[in-house]
This record gives structure tokens, C-alpha cells and sequence, in this order.
């Protein structure tokens, strides 16, 4: 993994922490996650004409990926909803890698070095200990869609990683799936609900614009990683949204951190400069 990809991972990492704070602060997930859906399809929708078309081989793997990631983001608003950012967020975003890791080699033949194992447990590993350390009351629920919603990250981490590859268009690739996911959500989950949502709108007119251009930007990026790197180790690296996501909790939402959290954070970075070693 050159240099740049690895700070171009870390931009990612930092845009996708920034947009799942924009969904805890405003306290309404599913009006907050339908507003970001839909401004990342804006995002697609302004600039799709002014791109190359995707290469054909690549088109059943948007269609594909489009389904997972509807469903991902029915479970996120179901995650979310009665259960803490705190708790669900490092509990998806550690399982996913270590599932993409499993399943990668198997399905598309790309192999991590011992080095890049080891820096992915550390990430994982640390990602699951600020899981642990926080507060666990309610948390059967939101553990179980956690889990379910991490099995659905790598699900189409795995199907991206590979028709990005074949699309010969990573920009156009990752827009055409944001388009056709946000199409997706709007419908099933704006039925009935068109009044709140546009006065939730009025009252927070920055969550789909800002919203939008963090999630596509966050995820076209890793899409392009995985054109010049491994699958897996992407997918893991960018799990060091967690650093981002506890300075963000810490100097932005003004929540207490502890030492537990704190310790993990500190596994964390050890795994991200271990895959840069690797």
C-alpha cells in the first residue's frame, strides 16, 4: 500500500466518521439517514453526465451492490434506533474487515501477507474494545442488527471490490450505486413520512448536503483503494474511522472518553501504521 492510498484511506475513514456524527447529533436517524441518502444521490445525479459510463461487465455488480446497500441502510436506521452510536458503530465496522479478510481469499483469490493480518487484527481488535467498553443497557437488539449490518458491509465491500475492477470507472461506478441506493431508500422509507421529513429538512438544511458529499466521498475513495490495493486491507484500514469518530465524540459532542476507549484507540493506530509496514 503506497503512501497515497494510505492517506487517501484515511480521508475516507475521517469523511465516514463525520457523516455517522452528523446521523447521532441530530437524534433522528431515520429522517437524518434518508436526508444523507438523498443528498448522496443528488451528488450522483449533478455529476453522472459529466462521467464516463461504466464498462458492461461491471453493471450486475452495481445492480447487486445497490440491493446489499438498501438493505444496509434499512438495518443502520434499525440499528440506530434504540441503541447507541457508541455501542453499534465499532461492533459493525470491526466485524465487516475480519469477515471481508475471511471470505476475500476464498472467492477472488487475494492473499494478505502475515504482516497485513496482524496490522487488520489490531484494527479489528481495537474497533471491538471500544464496542466493549461501552455501556451495555439495552444492547441485545442493537447488538443483533449490529451483527446483521456488519455481515451486509462485507457482503458488499466483496461485490464492490471486484466489479470496481471491471468498471474501468471507479467514480462513475460508486455514483451509479449511490444513485440507484438512495432511489431505493427514499421510496421505501419516505412513504407516509413526506411532511416530517421535509420540516426535519427545514430545520437541518446542512444534514443533505454535508451528509451526501461525506458518504460519497468516503465511499468513492475506498472504491478507488481497492483499485490500487488489497480489498481486505482496505476494508480494514478504513476502520480507523474510529479514531476520527473519538475525537469527534471527545472535542466536537463533548463526550466523556475513558481509559478503556482510550486504549483501544492506541490499538487502532498501532494497526494503521503496521499495514503501512506491511
Amino acid at each position: 500500500m503506497t503512501p497515497s492510498v494510505l492517506l487517501a484511506v484515511l480521508g475516507a475513514a475521517l469523511l465516514h466518521a463525520s457523516w455517522n456524527a452528523l446521523l447521532k447529533r441530530r437524534g433522528e436517524p431515520l429522517l437524518a439517514t434518508v436526508l444523507v441518502v438523498a443528498g448522496s444521490a443528488s451528488v450522483a445525479i449533478v455529476l453522472l453526465p459529466w462521467l464516463p459510463a461504466p464498462a458492461r461487465a461491471s453493471w450486475p455488480f452495481i445492480g447487486a451492490s445497490s440491493v446489499v446497500q438498501i438493505v444496509y441502510y434499512l438495518l443502520l436506521i434499525e440499528t440506530y434506533r434504540d441503541g447507541d452510536v457508541s455501542h453499534a458503530y465499532p461492533l459493525m465496522r470491526g466485524c465487516a474487515p475480519l469477515l471481508v479478510a475471511l471470505m476475500n481469499g476464498p472467492l477472488t483469490g487475494d492473499r494478505l501477507g502475515a504482516g497485513q493480518w496482524v496490522a487488520m487484527l489490531l484494527i479489528c481488535g481495537g474497533v471491538l474494545a471500544q464496542w466493549l467498553a461501552a455501556p451495555a443497557a439495552g444492547a441485545r437488539r442493537t447488538t443483533v442488527f449490529a451483527l446483521l449490518t456488519a455481515g451486509v458491509i462485507a457482503t458488499y465491500t466483496l461485490i464492490d471490490g471486484q466489479g470496481v475492477r471491471r468498471s474501468g470507472a471507479p467514480a462513475a461506478y460508486t455514483l451509479w450505486i449511490f444513485l440507484l441506493t438512495g432511489a431505493g431508500v427514499c421510496a421505501w422509507t419516505a412513504r407516509g413520512r413526506m411532511p416530517l421529513l421535509a420540516a426535519f429538512a427545514r430545520a437541518h438544511p446542512l444534514v443533505a448536503p454535508l451528509g451526501g458529499l461525506a458518504s460519497v466521498g468516503s465511499y468513492g475513495i475506498a472504491l478507488w483503494a481497492m483499485t490500487r490495493a488489497p480489498v481486505a486491507a482496505v476494508a480494514a484500514l478504513r476502520e480507523t474511522a474510529i479514531l476520527f469518530a473519538t475525537a469527534i465524540a471527545a472535542f466536537i459532542l463533548r463526550e466523556p472518553i475513558g481509559r478503556a476507549r482510550l486504549a483501544a484507540v492506541v490499538l487502532i493506530a498501532c494497526g494503521a501504521v503496521a499495514m503501512r509496514l506491511a
